[in-house]
């Protein structure tokens, strides 16, 4: 048994680490056996158990072959136990990732998008989902390279998510934008939440003080929209799958990159949960929420150094769907 499980986990190292590449053929059960000092009933036993995993691919009459995509389904293999912990910014959406991942991942905080990329820097989660608008207009890369800066900064890419304000069905206030809102009560998120951000910078470029903003401030996107359906505020901002939960009416105003910050050596424990977000099964439940694309789900991006002409990290580089950077 333990010569078995060696057999697999050399594979397995050999494939991410590069030696191995997709389509590389593998040599006959017996050389390997002799090259493994064990016999060909265990290696045919390791290799059926990496075919299982999606790392190996089995043919009658055929030598083993890695398989496409191997990179990442060594990753899992290898890390078949490992739990990813996620602080950060609140998303309707990640419920049903969180589900699908039984177990693979832990939410340990809701407190927003800037909180969430503290505690990935202080060693509290391994990431952090963010939204958070730079003044560039670029969102999260240049945040997530300053606040993981020396770490290894990468993205992975969760969804783009609409944003909008949640108004009472029939829009009774007759609010059309963010321009009508002030001398309206509203429900805004608390400060260093990127839905926060986002709402400040609207009021701004609509010439209006967002300190003079009047209302609660709400925990979640739920929150926001409870508080409007429950008459407390007349609008709130918040993504259009929260206002379709309670049959709101949304005004769509934004739409936002969703994704994880993360340091380097949390790749390993990350690699169930870029794999569920590349599976059509996953992609079209957070779709039908309404209010998203996941056209993207699953992109892997490392960071770099920022362009020494306009201050920004380079253009994003996602890793193919197959293979891991």
């Amino acid at each position: 048994m333990t010569r078995y499980r060696e057999i697999c986990t050399d594979l397995a190292h050999r494939i991410v680490a590069g030696t191995l590449h997709p389509g590389d053929e593998l040599p006959g059960i017996r050389d390997l056996a002799q090259q493994w000092h064990t016999t060909a009933s265990t290696v045919s036993r390791a290799q059926r158990q990496l075919a299982d995993a999606g790392v190996l691919e089995l043919a009658d009459r055929r030598r083993a072959r890695v398989a496409p995509g191997a990179a990442l389904a060594a990753r899992r293999f290898l890390h078949v136990g490992s739990v990813f912990t996620l602080a950060g910014s609140d998303d309707p959406a990640l419920d049903l990732l969180t589900g699908a991942l039984d177990g693979k991942l832990r939410v340990v905080t809701r407190e927003g998008s800037v909180a969430g990329l503290s505690a990935v820097r202080q060693g509290h989660a391994d990431g952090a989902a963010i939204h958070l608008l730079h003044h560039t207009g670029v969102y999260n890369a240049p945040f997530a390279l300053g606040m993981l800066r020396g770490l290894e900064p990468h993205l992975i890419h969760l969804w783009r998510r609409e944003q909008g304000l949640i108004v009472a069905p029939g829009n009774p206030h007759r609010i059309t934008g963010i321009a009508d809102l002030a001398a309206r009560r509203v429900s805004a998120r608390r400060p260093g939440t990127g839905t926060r951000i986002l709402l400040d910078r609207l009021l701004l470029a609509a010439g209006h003080d967002p300190d003079g903003l009047r209302g609660p401030q709400a925990d979640s996107h739920l929150e926001v929209a409870l508080t409007v359906a429950t008459g407390t505020v007349d609008a709130g901002l918040g993504v259009r799958s929260a206002a379709t939960d309670l049959d709101l009416e949304f005004i769509p105003l934004a739409w936002e990159d969703f994704d994880i910050g993360l340091v380097g050596h949390a790749l390993d424990t990350a690699v169930h949960l870029i794999a569920a977000l590349r599976t059509p099964a996953l992609r079209d439940r957070i779709s039908s929420l309404g209010g998203y694309d996941t056209s993207r789900s699953g992109d892997v991006t490392k960071l770099s150094a920022p362009d020494p002409d306009d201050g920004c990290p380079r253009p994003r580089t996602s890793a193919s769907r197959g293979e891991e950077p």
